[in-house]
């Protein structure tokens, strides 16, 4: 079989396998692309020109426009070497410059004062990144600006030379003019705009651009580098006929995608709407239905992790609604829980270990965000949790990176646990002692952020260390009684309570008052069911991590197979 017609055929087979992997879709355009200027995606046709001819024609062109004035004798390009060519071309292809086949940046320039309101002003963030369509047309009316604008005429390659943008390649389908990130390549005679357009946005040449960039604060393509690019050129006939193949082809990857969004928003939604059954169930009827359905589609609901993630918060949040394990009537009611924890905080008082606290305000009905199991309590933390305070921010001259009192910013909490190991900073015991006591912190202690986005990472403080600090940003919990710390560290990673705490800080940064953290409400379960409930959330946890696993190990091996597939093309 002809290689050609070979690899047209596995890129055909394959569809099925890219759909299939996680990011299939998007290697598939990569292959799409990479088969395309190799030659193999549409057959060569003898009765083409080939693009050598081209080249001459373009090059006596040149000459008589010189000869007669119109343009500039222009720079010569340096010969392609051998070892600057990647692969083999067909026969009547050939190995171009960018600047033998089209003019980088060969438009005019236009100030403020030359430009007419309706005119199209383009910007880079009026092209959608790796798509590359049109998402919004803007008139230079619209954007008072007095900075210098290139034009661009209908059939220009428009070409966004930021790293951030690289992907960002259009073509005008008319006049106007744009920022000057954006590149006008005005094409010659021997290069069709849209294959041209393809050429700029295959995977080789991205990876050739970032190799060569340029600039730390805005990295951009130079335009030496830019002119001197190498890349293949077909007939232009057979230009014309990869990119209609290349169109058709992405369209069915656009249908694909569209295909996967669809399938994937409504397995979210059908999850969705199975956990909401069990937070809504009334009875142990009720709820062991909702588990059911979840059950019997269990393996379609959690092969994907957007699911799993969903299923972790319902775990949390079902954890302290009541609903996760069974009440036992033989379990002490929470008020007899709170009158123990009532008496330490005045024996912790009387004896001067801890100050008497406010009294806040009663929990009204209208603060109940859902009904309780009759043997719990709705109580505030600050019933239940004693020193509920920040932390503070010593001069910077007091840290060091080699031994001390280990010191907690925000970026310590990461992933619902302490990590002192990112970023480590120490402050001296005697610092700590005599500037720091009231944000001293013990092993078993609670800690939040308090100062976001994000709100709600939590951490309870580990036994790495016999006493630790930490910054204003992070507020701490001292439970009155130890016992209780596992429950009130799952409770405020549920986060549910957020959604009605008041918030106070700066547009962009959202912090929560000392005072709020001690009011957040908070329902409580007998001491036993808090730990049978922890010993259920830790196991269902570990199920999810397990989850989690078995879905990256398929992906792995779908991405496996088709990377094995397209190597064979």
């Amino acid at each position: 079989m002809n290689e050609n017609v070979r690899s047209r055929a596995l890129l055909e087979k394959h569809f099925d396998i890219a759909f299939a992997a996680p990011d299939g879709i998007k290697k598939l355009r990569e292959l799409i692309l990479t088969i395309a200027m190799q030659g193999k995606l549409v057959p060569q046709d003898p009765n083409d020109q080939p693009a050598s001819e081209l080249l001459k024609e373009i090059e006596a062109e040149k000459r008589r426009m010189v000869k007669e004035g119109k343009i500039k004798p222009q720079k010569l390009l340096p010969e392609i070497k051998p070892d600057e060519v990647p692969y083999e071309l067909p026969k009547s292809w050939a190995w171009v410059r960018l600047g033998q086949v089209s003019d980088y940046n060969g438009r005019k320039n236009s100030t403020s004062g030359e430009i007419a309101d309706d005119t199209w002003l383009l910007d880079l963030e009026d092209i959608e990144k790796d798509t590359s369509r049109i998402i919004y047309r803007a008139k230079y009316s619209e954007r008072l600006s007095t900075s210098t604008k290139s034009t661009f005429q209908k059939g220009d390659v428009l070409y966004g030379k930021l790293r951030p943008y690289l992907n960002k390649v259009v073509v005008a389908d008319a006049d106007g003019v744009c920022t000057t990130e954006i590149i006008p390549i005005v094409p010659s005679s021997a290069i069709d705009s849209q294959f041209l357009r393809w050429l700029l946005k295959r995977p080789t040449f991205l990876t050739h651009v970032d190799s060569l960039m340029y600039g730390v604060k805005m990295p951009r393509l130079g335009t030496d580098d830019a002119v001197k690019s190498i890349h293949p050129l077909p007939p232009f006939a057979e230009q014309q006929r990869i990119v209609a193949r290349i169109d058709q082809l992405m369209s069915r990857c656009d249908e694909l995608e569209k295909l996967r969004a669809e399938r994937e928003a409504k397995r979210l939604t059908v999850h969705i709407s199975a956990l909401n059954r069990l937070f809504e169930a009334q009875g142990s009827d009720s709820f062991t239905d909702a588990w059911h359905f979840i059950n019997r589609h269990f393996s379609e609901l959690y092969s994907v992790k957007a699911n799993v993630t969903e299923l972790r918060k319902a775990i949390l949040q079902l954890g302290v609604m009541g609903k996760l394990v069974p009440q036992d009537p033989n379990d002490q009611p929470a008020r007899e829980l709170l009158k123990e924890i009532e008496a330490e905080k005045r024996r912790l008082v009387k004896e001067g270990k801890i100050k008497p606290q406010k009294p806040l305000p009663e929990i009204k009905s209208e603060d109940v965000p859902y009904a309780l199991p009759k043997i719990w309590r709705w109580v505030r933390l600050d019933d239940i949790c004693y020193g509920i305070t920040s932390g503070s921010t010593p001069p910077q001259n007091i840290f060091n990176s080699e031994g001390g009192v280990p010191y907690l910013k925000v970026y310590n909490i990461r992933k619902q646990n302490i990590d002192f190991h990112y970023k480590p900073q120490f402050i001296s015991r005697d610092y700590h002692n005599q500037k720091l006591k009231r944000s001293i912190l013990h092993p078993g202690d609670v800690v939040m952020n308090i100062v976001g986005p994000p709100l709600g990472k939590v951490a309870i403080i580990p036994d790495e260390y016999p006493e630790y600090n930490c910054n204003q940003a992070i507020v701490i919990y001292k439970p009155l009684i130890k016992r209780l710390n596992a429950y009130i560290y799952h409770y405020l990673s549920a986060g549910s309570f957020l959604e009605k705490i008041d918030l106070i800080g700066t547009a962009g940064q959202d912090n929560i008052s000392i005072t709020k953290s001690r009011m957040v409400p908070i329902p409580l379960p007998p001491l036993a069911e808090q730990h049978r409930i922890v010993a259920k959330i830790d196991k269902l946890m570990a199920l999810c991590d397990q989850l989690e696993q078995q879905i990256d190990a398929t992906a792995s091996k779908k991405s496996a197979l088709l990377n094995s597939a397209m190597r064979l093309i």
